[in-house]
Parts: structure tokens; C-alpha cells; sequence
């Protein structure tokens, strides 16, 4: 274990990237939105979010204590952004690590959630988890199944309750407890972004702040043959996805997951085709 995690640029090699993720099962990528991307994220998320109050109903009760009641939230934000859909579903940066850590073990992969935290003062501490753990039903061992990160829409501190991993964690047995000196921090400025493994240990941090929201956006990346958590068909439904690019369509799964090359089967077809060529014949 490193006891830190990795800084590096937008920019820099994405083996690197990659090598940093995989030793650490984290990496901070500064720059990973610019400027003008952010900029109209955040104006296209203002209105969302001062219309949201931090007390909703959720599906269950764990994930109402999980959340608790001073986090805004915005799901479904590939219908409600089309800067979300247009710039950072389909970053490059970001499926060049899936391509790399997902793709060995799946024919494709697809996003599984899009959602902005607006955590406000006197947030808690969410309790450490591993993403992975939705799919708790997956035999071990088993390859990864989830690529996720919190992007920074505004700037993280500790005070603010920045996201905090466990450097090494992803190599840990399910049994071993973590320690409040085993987390990290990742603070960073707007618009850089913590990427880690769905094996890793981490929790949003508390805000012991008195007038700050820190606004961040949990974006996860998932092997394309296990359910997602949000239901991209209903939150993104056919006659929104028939406006995105045809790759946005792929990740939000309207693309079967053809396994033939691996001498495996299909799922997701529709009338026995791929429903992204209905969709872009007009058939769908």
C-alpha cells in the first residue's frame, strides 16, 4: 500500500494512468474536464439542483441512512445534460481505462451510474464500502467489474468532505477492517476527477464546513453483462437516446453484448438484431 495516491495529468500516457489505478486502486487525474466543459455542466445542473431538496425518497431505507438528509441529488443525467452526454460519458480518458481494465472480461461494458452528489454542511461520513459489492451475488474470485470516479464540479478539501480512498484496499480480504489512518483525501480542484476500482475502499467524506456544497458526480463504468444500478432505459428513454452520438447509445446498454468472439452468447437483442442498428435504421 502506498499510503497516497498517484497525481497525474490529463495529459500523460494512459498506461500510465492505468498502471497508477491498478497499483493503487485509485488515481487522481487533474484536468480531466477544462474549463468550458465544467463550466457548462455546472450551468446546466444550477437550476436542477436549487429546485432539489436534500430530503426525497429513496428505494430502501439503507440507502436513505447511506445518503443521509444533507446530500441534493441529480440522477438520470445523461437525459438532463447534454453536456454530461455530449463531453463526459463518452471521455476518452475514461473509456481508455475501461478498454484497458473492463474489456478483458466482458464483449462490452456500459455505464452503470451518472449522479451528482451536492453534499451540503454537516453531511457524514458515508460508512467505507466497495462499489462492487451491488453485485454481491458474483462468485469470487472474479475479474473487476467496475471502473468508477468522482469528478470534482467544484473544489475538494477534507473540510468539504472530499471522497477518501484506501490506497491498496482492492487486494484486501472482504473481512479486514479499515482504519480511520488507512484513508486518503482526494482533494482536488474543480474539474479533475478520483478514478478507482470498483474492489476499492472508500466513503464521500464529512462536510464540517458551515456554507459549503461540494458538488461532485459519481460516474461508474460496469462489465457489460451484469444489471446496472440506475435503469438507463427509463432515465434516458428511446426517444431522448436516439438524439446522443451512437456510442452514448452503446453505454447506456440500447447495444447487445455480443459475445461470439469469446464463443460466448448474446443478450439485450431485439427481433434477433442489435438495437442499435434499429435505432439508427429508425426501426426503434
Amino acid at each position: 500500500m502506498s499510503g497516497s495516491l498517484e497525481r497525474m495529468k490529463a495529459g500523460e500516457p494512459l498506461q500510465a494512468l492505468v498502471a497508477a489505478l491498478q497499483e493503487d486502486g485509485g488515481v487522481i487525474v487533474e484536468g480531466l474536464l477544462d474549463a468550458d466543459v465544467l463550466a457548462r455542466l455546472n450551468a446546466e445542473l444550477d437550476p436542477i439542483l436549487e429546485a432539489t431538496s436534500p430530503r426525497r425518497e429513496f428505494l430502501n431505507p439503507a440507502l436513505a441512512w447511506f445518503f443521509g438528509e444533507r446530500t441534493r441529488h441529480v440522477t438520470g443525467v445523461t437525459s438532463k445534460s447534454p453536456t454530461f452526454a455530449a463531453d463526459v460519458l463518452c471521455h476518452p480518458i475514461l473509456l481508455g481505462i475501461c478498454d484497458a481494465v473492463l474489456s478483458p472480461a466482458c464483449a462490452r461494458y456500459q455505464l452503470n451510474l451518472a449522479h451528482v452528489l451536492d453534499r451540503g454542511p454537516g453531511a457524514e461520513a458515508q460508512f467505507p464500502h466497495r462499489d462492487e459489492l451491488v453485485w454481491v451475488h458474483v462468485p469470487r474470485p472474479h475479474p473487476e467489474l467496475q471502473v468508477a470516479s468522482v469528478i470534482a464540479l467544484c473544489d475538494f478539501s477534507a473540510d468539504n468532505g472530499a471522497t477518501r480512498l484506501i490506497p491498496g484496499s482492492h487486494r484486501w480480504p472482504l473481512e479486514r477492517e479499515p482504519k480511520e489512518e488507512d484513508f486518503v483525501a482526494a482533494e482536488m480542484p474543480a474539474g479533475a476527477a478520483v478514478v478507482y476500482l470498483g474492489s476499492t475502499i472508500h466513503q464521500g467524506g464529512a462536510n464540517t464546513t458551515s456554507d459549503q456544497w461540494r458538488r461532485g458526480m459519481h460516474l461508474s463504468y460496469v462489465l457489460g453483462w451484469l444489471r446496472t444500478e440506475e435503469n438507463h432505459y427509463l432515465t434516458t428513454p428511446p426517444d431522448v437516446a436516439r438524439s446522443l452520438p451512437r456510442h452514448a447509445q452503446e453505454l447506456l446498454g440500447y447495444a447487445a453484448h455480443d459475445a461470439l468472439a469469446s464463443a460466448g452468447g448474446y443478450l439485450g437483442a431485439v427481433e434477433l438484431r442489435d438495437p442499435v442498428d434499429l435505432m439508427a435504421e429508425g426501426r426503434l
